[in-house]
């Protein structure tokens, strides 16, 4: 898998660099730490907006990007926060790391850049081949919804759209999220509905403005 330059970009990268952490996964981490120095997956992890706060929770924290200037970012924001993170180069799938490692596995904003069903499917299932039996899983990606309801797949595929941005990317639904994972040994950890951001309107008309997010906790179950 080749990087997109825009993930390369200085001013996207500055911009990664000054995001805040999701408190909503801060909290999910906080619950799950089963021991200090339990290992942490970040799968796509920019520049360490995510990393650093689970590091300092208590997690030994691995990070994985395509954007090499991305992990540069991750590691100066690192050595400016006092914490040690393993930054490796590396795509969403294959993932260069033994079966059942991790105690959490990050997937946030990171498979919604799969640009086929493949490579979506092919991630799901090495983010749960590295998961330890009970790993966290917090997961952050496109809604369906983001798109217009007569938008269409691009060819030869059910949730990969480019007519967003030009770019083919994941957009799914709740319930196709839940199956595509559950068929891989991850579970939702609650029965509620999946949180969902940025959601418009029913009139509005889906054009512009920022994606709609499903935000979701499972966890690996292995039979």
């Amino acid at each position: 898998m080749r990087v997109s330059p825009r993930w390369e970009n200085a001013r996207t990268v500055a911009g990664f660099v000054s995001s805040p952490p999701n408190e909503v996964l801060l909290e999910f981490a906080r619950r799950r730490l089963p021991r200090s120095g339990a290992p942490c997956l970040d799968i796509g992890c920019g520049a360490g907006r995510n990393a650093v706060p689970l590091t300092q929770l208590g997690y030994q924290v691995t990070g994985t990007d395509l954007a090499a200037p991305m992990l540069t970012a991750a590691a100066s924001r690192a050595e400016q926060d006092g914490v040690s993170l393993s930054l490796v180069l590396a795509p969403m799938a294959p993932l260069p790391f033994p079966d059942a490692t991790f105690d959490l596995i990050v997937a946030h904003g990171i498979w919604n850049l799969a640009t086929s069903g493949v490579m979506f499917r092919d991630a799901l299932a090495d983010a749960a081949r590295v998961a330890r039996n009970g790993a966290g899983l917090f997961l952050f990606t496109f809604s369906r919804h983001t798109l217009p309801d007569d938008a269409r797949p691009d060819p030869g595929e059910s949730f990969v759209f480019s007519s967003w941005n030009g770019e083919p990317q994941c957009f799914l639904t709740e319930r196709e999220i839940i199956d595509e994972l559950a068929a891989v040994g991850f579970r939702r950890t609650s029965s509620d509905p999946m949180t969902e951001y940025n959601v418009r309107s029913p009139t509005a008309i889906p054009t512009g403005g920022p994606p709609v997010i499903y935000e979701g906790l499972f966890e690996r179950v292995r039979e």
